[in-house]
């Protein structure tokens, strides 16, 4: 279920699609290690019959940037609506640090979804897009602007705040939207391939901006994507799943050091967590045509 028109950018969004009020006060630091998410069996099948994610249990700690990585139709973005209260899970449970995620909402330590469009009210300029969770939250509008263009500074498009979304470029749009998720000073970012649609290096420049916020705002990030070399790039572990049906196969830890330069892109340690990812959808790939009825 989508949310409605704010998009991205809600505090603790509830399984029926609405989204609560936001507060206004900065988030409270998270309890002590708690994680930040916690799948425990979570599984989903629709009303159709279709069983789109299996059992999952899934722990992502405080701080991690974690990526979900598969193909089509293996349940990651399920799991991470699941993780937003944008769905519910079928049987098990999904908990945000420590709390089932219906008891957060109202709560301080808020979550932000990144959606894969921009989703701009393409009529409004880019400081009101940039307010608008606020201004659904009641905030004052002299308080929300100085979190707006604080949030925009971040983002590197201060110089933007009048412009309108179609004078921007696509990349630019979802620095907008990546803008309108930490304007509400989330804990939890989750991030449904924001970066697919642009094209490579636009794509590579928006991967090392989001490390950077990742790192400087303290975030807990998990990120859906279909690209081996993003998951490598950005990620501290890569969870590989696999479809018919979605679920979890393997995990690896990308052992690397942070700021990671372009040049990690191109060097042999880049190479081979990218093979073991490769070998690893493969295997899972086999696994579902050898299970598949003839």
């Amino acid at each position: 279920m989508e949310l409605p028109v704010i998009g991205l950018g809600l505090a603790s969004a509830s399984s029926s699609g609405t989204a609560p009020a936001i507060d206004a006060a900065p988030r409270d630091q998270p309890v002590p290690n708690t994680p930040a998410v916690e799948a425990v069996a979570a599984e989903k099948t629709y009303s159709n019959g279709t069983r789109a994610l299996l059992p999952v249990d899934l722990r992502v700690q405080q701080g991690e940037f974690v990526t979900l990585l598969g193909p089509s139709g293996c349940g990651k973005s399920t799991l991470l609506k699941m993780a937003a209260g944008l769905l519910s899970p079928s049987a098990g449970q999904m908990r945000l640090w420590g709390r089932p995620v219906d008891g957060v909402r109202g709560r301080a330590q808020a979550l932000s979804f990144v959606f894969q469009e921009a989703t701009l009210m393409p009529w409004a300029r880019v400081m009101a897009n940039v307010r608008l969770p606020l201004d659904l939250a009641g905030v004052p509008r002299a308080a929300a602007e100085l979190r707006v263009r604080a949030a925009l500074q971040r983002v590197g498009l201060d110089k933007f705040e009048n412009a309108l979304p179609r004078e921007l470029s696509g990349g630019m749009q979802m620095r907008v939207s990546i803008a309108r998720a930490l304007v509400t000073e989330p804990a939890l970012l989750l991030m449904d391939e924001p970066f697919g649609a642009l094209d490579e290096i636009t794509r590579w420049r928006l991967d090392s901006d989001l490390l950077g916020l990742w790192q400087a705002q303290g975030l807990t990030v998990l990120f859906v994507t279909h690209s081996i070399h993003e998951a490598v790039f950005l990620s501290q572990r890569v969870v590989v799943m696999a479809a018919r049906p979605g679920r979890i196969v393997e995990e690896l830890r990308i052992d690397e050091p942070h700021p990671r330069s372009p040049g990690f892109r191109v060097s042999t340690a880049f190479s081979g967590f990218a093979r073991q990812l490769q070998d690893s959808l493969l295997r899972a790939s086999d696994a579902d045509n050898h299970s598949a009825p003839a």
